[in-house]
């Protein structure tokens, strides 16, 4: 049976936890931010399993749609200047609590996300420590 891998996340501006205990998604916490399409505001919340694309929010949103990300406590805007891979959307990072940075697209429904970690030695022992890999 896989296993599956809650990423906990932070602000990478202001470094408080998005993650949302009380809200969860596949029983796990949610990772919650502000959202903004257009002139439309509302709260979406992720699924913090890594590769899972499960999310609820409180806006309807198309296929097209690139969201802009922002932190619920801070409110300062979390789309980068990194262009996605597969579809030029902004790319949205997020700070990991083991260590390193995990960035998803801004965009609805491409998959583009990726784990960048910098002390991989220290980054590997937590991630042992958390999941029991």
């Amino acid at each position: 049976m896989e296993k599956a891998v809650s990423i906990h996340v932070k602000c990478p501006i202001c470094r408080v936890s998005l993650m949302d205990h009380e809200h969860k998604l596949q029983d796990k916490p949610s990772i919650k931010l502000n959202i903004q399409v257009g002139d439309q505001r509302g709260v979406i919340r992720l699924s913090s399993i890594y590769g899972n694309y499960d999310h609820e929010a409180s806006l309807d949103l198309t296929e097209v749609d690139i969201a802009e990300f922002s932190c619920p406590h801070c409110n300062q805007v979390l789309n980068g200047t990194e262009a996605c891979a597969k579809c030029g959307a902004p790319m949205v990072p997020f700070v990991m609590d083991i260590g390193g940075k995990v960035s998803i697209c801004s965009r609805k429904g491409c998959e583009n996300h990726y784990v960048a970690i910098e002390d991989l030695y220290n980054t590997l022992i937590k991630f042992y420590d958390e999941y029991g890999f």
